[in-house]
């Protein structure tokens, strides 16, 4: 139908002429009220996001000298977020010299990962970023398993 017949209509029942699908060939339009066009199409929006799960990262933060008293309250609390379902960073911050003592940081996250194996896997392996080395781990034993 010519775009100038479709205005007509549209104006004809007091209504717009919307574009509805563009990248068809041809073009959908509708003869609709363009207001409550947007509107339903902003609720269904909101009623997507609303539906949609969101995953919260919690933080836990070492350096290599950290004691292994200390850290056990740490891995304790990961334990209690990844049960709650939450992801858990594990960062270790090096300071000054300690760069020089990565095998240090390694040891440290095979040692949390083993003792949170049971609950978690690993999501991103540990790495290096710029000073300090993290780990992504995530709730669910792991998938070999």
């Amino acid at each position: 139908m010519p775009v100038a017949e479709a205005l007509a209509i549209a104006q004809e029942a007091d209504l717009d002429l919307v574009e509805v699908s563009p990248n068809n060939s041809p073009p959908v339009c509708r003869v609709l009220d363009y207001g409550k066009f947007l509107y339903e199409r902003s609720k269904k929006e909101k009623e997507a996001r609303k539906s949609q799960k969101r995953v919260e990262i919690k933080e836990i933060r070492l350096r290599p000298k950290t004691t292994v008293h200390h850290r056990s309250f740490k891995v304790r609390d990961a334990r209690r977020w990844l049960g709650n379902g939450m992801k858990v960073r594990v960062r270790i911050r090096f300071r000054g010299r300690e760069i020089t003592l990565p095998d240090v940081a390694r040891e440290d996250m095979a040692e949390i990962y083993e003792e949170l194996s049971d609950v978690a896997h690993i999501e991103s392996p540990p790495s290096m970023e710029g000073r300090t080395m993290l780990m992504v781990l995530a709730p669910g034993a792991e998938k070999g398993s």
